[in-house]
């Protein structure tokens, strides 16, 4: 029993870890943000709404510069204020955003916050086993290599995520007449909008996937619900 103190004692801290997390993002998320007000916009995004059996999508803007959208660990949606002056500038359309929310509404919706909180609780108690054990044969370079391995995982675990949340995208951009045209065209110009274009680090390392398998994915599963595939 007294071996699995510390695997508990991991375990109890990382899930104090995230919820310590969730709420300075919570306290971060509400200082730096308003409500969006783009008129245009927010007609696109709402058409959202009416497949999802709601009035309104409602949607905020976070006041950083980085191209990005997210949900936050209570539901809320947001974009950063760098990712709508793109759209004002016309680098993206009303329904390339409403697809990157109906991305962010896809993580909300199969519970991914709840998720990650687990995750990042089972990875912290994967530390502790590996830094233990590697230590044994390894005492200089052990728990480098268990944190390593653990960031791997972790790593995987996002981008399934990522491919999860598309797939929701889809199927709710499609019941919108939306369809995933501009979700793809989106993908296809992600890495120019975010400054990212050809410095991504390999595959099995990102947080993401890759843009083409993400397409690819898009494109299999117009494929299996019997829809006509359309590049963006």
């Amino acid at each position: 029993m007294l071996r699995l103190v510390p695997i508990l004692l991991a375990v109890l801290y990382g899930l104090a870890l995230y919820h310590f997390s969730a709420w300075r993002t919570r306290r971060e998320l509400d200082a730096r943000s308003r409500p969006l007000d783009e008129p245009a916009l927010l007609k696109e995004i709402d058409r959202l709404a009416d497949p999802l059996g709601v009035r309104q999508v409602p949607v905020r803007v976070y006041d950083i510069e980085p191209v990005n959208g997210l949900a936050a660990p209570d539901g809320r949606i947001f974009l950063t204020r760098g990712f709508v002056q793109k759209y004002r500038a016309g680098e993206v359309t009303g329904e390339e955003m409403a697809s990157v929310i109906a991305h962010e509404l896809g993580h909300v919706a199969l519970g991914h916050a709840r998720r990650r909180m687990i995750d990042f609780s089972g990875q912290n108690a994967i530390r502790v086993v590996l830094t233990a054990v590697l230590g044994r044969f390894l005492p200089f370079v052990g728990f480098y290599l268990a944190n390593f391995l653990t960031g791997l995982l972790a790593a995987r675990l996002s981008r399934q995520d990522e491919f999860e949340a598309d797939e929701w995208a889809s199927a709710l951009l499609v019941k919108a007449g939306i369809g995933t045209g501009p979700q793809k065209s989106l993908f296809s110009k992600l890495g120019r909008l975010t400054g990212t274009e050809g410095r991504r680090p390999p595959v099995w390392l990102a947080s993401h996937p890759d843009t083409d398998a993400r397409i690819a994915a898009i494109e299999a599963n117009e494929r299996r619900w019997g829809l006509p595939a359309r590049r963006g």
